[in-house]
């Protein structure tokens, strides 16, 4: 009598599907059939190189940073004026509007002065670049200030016994055009007066570059401070490329074929930085003797299994793309390569070896 645990095993017999694999099968490797180039948007040093060769890559990771050059303030103020857009030429902007912005000076105030108001002693005629001085209005004497030489010009004082020099009011209000009187004393010594000037307005400083401006850091209306920085500028043109900051990045996802930069070297916009083989790239190439050229075609449905793959998980479906009309061999029979179109798992890398199964998966059921 047939037990219970006997009709339990051929129950699952008749339920369990057997899977065979058509008998023509190809040996293969998986290949690249394209390389890309990611090519730098712009120029400049290279450093910070990220990849090798045979890295993976996706599209967005870091292939080098290029060295910029930092713009810095060089007078603390206002900034009135940004002429430049991100992705800009320097120079470009620079001849349309004379600087790449502008910055308004925190002491807002020049005085053209002369010492032909001096006091008549033979000191006063000397004015040295740095002091500082004090002044006064000459109406009254309300509007009062301290002031520093930014220049001085003693070319006519040979012939006029007179020297002309410049001032950078830092300190009190006046008004544009005011006249002023000028002291070495705080008390405003008459005896200790070196000239007279004029009030007018301290000239807006005009910052400039070279290359392309890759980042602003100000905007109209900062106050800024003496060497901060303004914006980056890289060497080449960016035809108004916005870049969000100087890391050129890949557009490609894949495998890296090659390096073609050097730490601390210096790249011109379009350069290949790095070619990759793009994984859609990735063919199964297979050895198809002439004998066997009758039993795969292009179009043909294919299983690969891989030799790696010893559960067979990464087994996959793929098509003959193409099969190539000169035979491979050097000698001998001949023999031809097909390339087989598949989707590569994670796992599946350049150079690995696979079998590829022409035909369907057969499905069969075990009858009592």
């Amino acid at each position: 009598m047939k037990t219970m645990a006997f009709w339990f095993a051929i129950a699952l017999a008749l339920l369990v599907p057997v899977c065979g694999l058509a008998e023509v099968s190809f040996s293969g490797t998986v290949v690249a059939v394209e390389t890309v180039a990611v090519s730098a948007p712009f120029g400049g040093m290279t450093r910070d190189i990220a990849l090798k060769e045979g890295d993976l890559v996706a599209v967005g990771d870091s292939v080098a940073t290029i060295m910029t050059t930092n713009v810095y303030a060089p007078q603390g103020g206002t900034v009135s004026g940004v002429f430049a857009l991100e992705g800009d030429g320097a120079e470009a902007i620079g001849q349309r509007y004379g600087a790449v912005l502008y910055i308004e000076p925190t002491n807002r105030y020049i005085v053209s002065a002369s010492t032909e108001k001096a006091y008549n002693n033979s000191e006063n005629k000397f004015i040295s670049v740095g002091e500082v001085v004090y002044l006064a209005c000459t109406k009254d004497g309300s509007h009062t200030g301290r002031a520093v030489v930014t220049k001085v010009d003693a070319s006519n004082a040979a012939s006029t016994g007179n020297s002309s020099y410049m001032l950078e009011v830092t300190a009190g209000e006046f008004y544009m055009g005011e006249e002023v009187n000028i002291y070495r004393a705080a008390d405003h010594d008459a005896k200790t007066r070196i000239g007279r000037g004029t009030v007018t307005q301290n000239t807006p400083i005009a910052v400039t570059g070279t290359g392309s401006v890759l980042k602003m850091h100000v905007q109209p209306g900062d106050v800024v401070e003496r060497g901060e920085v303004l914006f980056e500028t890289v060497e080449g043109v960016l035809d108004g490329l916005y870049a969000m900051d100087n890391r050129i990045v890949s557009d490609v996802e894949g495998v890296v074929a090659k390096v073609e930069m050097s730490t601390g070297g210096s790249v011109s916009k379009g350069a290949n930085m790095i070619t990759v083989y793009p994984k859609h790239a990735f063919r199964l190439e297979v050895a198809v003797s002439e004998m066997d050229l009758t039993e795969i075609a292009e179009g043909d449905r294919v299983f690969i299994e891989f030799d790696y793959d010893a559960d067979g998980e990464a087994r996959c479906e793929g098509i003959v793309e193409s099969i190539s009309h000169v035979s491979r061999a050097e000698s001998g029979a001949a023999e031809y390569s097909a390339y087989i179109v598949f989707e590569p798992a994670d796992d599946v890398r350049l150079g690995m070896s696979a079998i590829a199964y022409v035909g369907e998966f057969e499905e069969e059921t075990e009858e009592e």
